[in-house]
């Protein structure tokens, strides 16, 4: 007779046989309570226990383990993860302790007849002693071990020193000694708190503030170093940041307060030190509720909407509810990678993927006829200062005509609002990529002028070379009525960790084992992460009546090179030692220093803070528009020997290096 092969084998899993010890253990332990009862109750001598009580003990044992057994179950004590036991499994065992203590008294007077008072009371005690002291001593041995590191050998072991003696550290410390996963031991603590120096944390010494930390981190032979203090400013996490990252340790971060108060203090929730921690400022955080009333319901187009900037304008927008989102790119690969992201986060969004150039006339036009926007953000761009150097037609071509061609579709189709995504670059720009973009700016102004004089039908149209006439008609010859569109333009400075900025440059290279490149020790930015960035331009979108150039506060500019050192370190480089830091000298069209706005421009306050308003140079608006069309001549032609020139004579700021 063969053996069915599809018939299962029972397998005994590892809780079946903890639960199975347990089971006899427990029907030992708990008759051999009440025997060690009775014996101590005759003076520990067994030939003067009276025959009548040890025959009454043996007849109720197996209807007492039976009992016991039966509510034991039912209490789920063979079911617990015992590694993890806490209060709950203590009540429960204590309520079973209880309950079959209880049963023992009853049956045995009404079975049997009246024994001894202390063999009840002390067999029940010694009972719930034995059925405890089993179920911890087991979690008691794990800790042990992994306090102990399997036995003392520490080899493959990383010795861990935690910022912080509050309750996040004590609980991140819990975390690494429970879990098998995690080959940490913590060796010692750091507090400013001055209270607790020189005494332990679950057997931990604190060993002082935070300037000990470099001398405990030798004396102890730290290899990571994880700061638990959630509840930190932006500045004192950068000051401790800074000390540490002088050690050489790996670091860690425990993002802030909202793990700590949901609980979710664990060293899977710590994160790697980044570049921004050092920046110690704290995160801007914009009052979204207007941008919310102003974009629910709204057909929206984002142009370059797969870009760093473009792409996260789509997920915030996505976010507050628009009627429907239209993202526009060239770029087929970064376009697909966001729609995939807002698919999955937002399944109920209605959102269109297009490709296409804002360079190409009839297909912007199409795009407006079809979809009738009711809000355009702007963002389509080349942004590369030495790419457009050597391209200088191709930018003027992509930045200002595109730019044109896309306003004057909107204008034309009804659109409410005009965002142009601009840049600190613009003002007095030494590149011709800063000066398309204050190009763009002068575009989005003489579009604004023109509205609020009721000449908009003046605009020159810039289409012929593509084939489009009469752009402002529909097919019967009927001019459009050409809308009251607000153009505005935001200008900010660099975004941490966007496509081609320096930090993803600077870890490539220290990936790679350096040198790591700086153009100039002194260049100085201005820094802002893209979450942040975006959220005042949206913000600043709502503000806007028409013509303004909006300046975001960037805060304090810092030195690349001081940035580039900081990276090192945080990946457990010397600059200079392991990485060398290596200087090219300044590209062709590079400030040293960036620029909010013009010399001649003031400031206006807005309602935010952080949202400025740019009082623009005033020019001749119908001499620029003028000129646009040669220029565009020029741009098409590829004349780049007369393209800067061109560009010099519409922008006066411009003084190319």
């Amino acid at each position: 007779m063969q053996a069915n092969p599809n018939k299962k084998r029972f397998h005994f899993e590892p809780w079946h046989r903890i639960a199975a010890i347990l089971l006899l253990f427990d029907i030992f332990a708990v008759n051999l309570s009440y025997f060690i009862a009775l014996w101590l109750r005759f003076d520990l001598k067994y030939s003067t226990i009276p025959e009548r009580y040890l025959t009454e003990w043996i007849r109720l044992v197996p209807i007492y383990t039976v009992i016991v057994i039966a509510v034991f179950a039912l209490m789920r004590l063979y079911r617990s993860l015992w590694r993890y036991a806490s209060y709950a499994e203590l009540w429960r065992i204590i309520a079973a302790c209880v309950i079959t203590s209880g049963l023992h008294t009853i049956l045995s007077r009404v079975l049997f007849g009246r024994m001894p008072i202390s063999y009840y009371v002390i067999g029940a005690g010694i009972q719930l002693v034995a059925t405890i002291g089993i179920r911890f001593a087991y979690r008691f041995l794990l800790l042990m071990r992994a306090h102990h590191g399997d036995g003392g050998d520490e080899h493959g072991i990383s010795r861990v020193m935690i910022v912080g003696a509050g309750s996040a550290g004590q609980m991140i410390m819990r975390d690494i000694r429970r879990s098998k996963s995690i080959h940490d031991k913590v060796v010692c603590f750091i507090d400013d708190d001055a209270n607790k120096w020189s005494r332990f944390l679950d057997g931990v010494p604190i060993i002082g503030g935070r300037e000990e930390i470099l001398t405990a981190a030798e004396k102890y032979g730290v290899d990571k170093i994880y700061l638990a203090i959630p509840s930190a400013s932006a500045e004192a996490r950068r000051d401790i940041l800074n000390i540490c990252k002088e050690t050489g340790c790996a670091l860690k971060n425990l993002p802030g307060m909202y793990q700590f108060v949901l609980g979710d203090v664990s060293v899977s929730a710590m994160r790697d030190v980044s570049v921004e921690d050092l920046l110690g400022r704290e995160p801007i955080r914009a009052d979204m509720e207007e941008v919310y009333r102003f974009v629910t319901d709204k057909v929206v187009l984002v142009t370059g909407g797969g870009g760093s900037i473009g792409s996260e304008l789509c997920r915030q927008i996505a976010a507050h509810g628009p009627k429907q989102l239209i993202i526009f790119d060239i770029y087929e690969n970064s376009a697909y990678t966001i729609q995939l992201e807002l698919h999955e986060k937002y399944p109920s969004l209605d959102l269109v993927v297009l490709i296409g150039s804002v360079r190409d006339s009839r297909r912007i036009f199409g795009v407006f006829k079809k979809y009738r926007p009711d809000i355009v953000y702007h963002a389509a761009a080349h942004k590369h200062v030495p790419l457009m150097e050597d391209s200088p037609c191709e930018s003027i071509k992509n930045n200002a005509i595109g730019t044109y061609k896309t306003a004057y579709a909107a204008m034309v189709h009804g659109t409410q609002r005009f965002v142009l995504i601009s840049t600190d670059k613009a003002v007095n720009p030494t590149n011709i990529m800063g000066a398309s973009k204050r190009l763009c700016e002068m575009i989005i102004q003489s579009f604004d002028a023109k509205i609020k004089a009721g000449r908009a039908a003046e605009l020159p149209q810039l289409f012929t070379h593509d084939g489009v006439e009469n752009a402002d008609k529909d097919g019967s010859g009927r001019v459009f009525k050409l809308a009251k569109t607000e153009f505005v333009a935001v200008r900010f400075g660099n975004v941490l960790g966007s496509n081609g900025s320096v930090i993803p440059i600077f870890k490539k290279q220290i990936a790679n084992g350096g040198p790591v490149t700086v153009t100039h020790p002194d260049i100085i930015r201005y820094f802002m992460t893209i979450p942040e960035a975006v959220s005042l331009v949206l913000l600043a979108g709502t503000y806007a009546k028409g013509g303004e150039i909006f300046v975001l506060d960037m805060g304090s500019p810092v030195k690349i090179d001081t940035l580039a050192r900081n990276l090192i370190k945080l990946s457990g480089f010397r600059p200079d030692v392991d990485i060398k830091i290596e200087y090219t000298g300044l590209r062709p069209g590079e400030k040293l220093y960036e620029e909010k706005l013009m010399a001649e421009e003031g400031l206006r306050k807005t309602q935010n803070d952080l949202i400025h308003i740019g009082c623009p140079i005033p020019f001749d608006t119908d001499t620029f528009l003028n000129q646009l069309g040669a220029l565009m001549e020029v741009a098409y032609a590829n004349d780049e020997a007369a393209i800067r020139d061109k560009v010099q004579e519409i922008v006066t700021t411009y003084h190319p290096v």
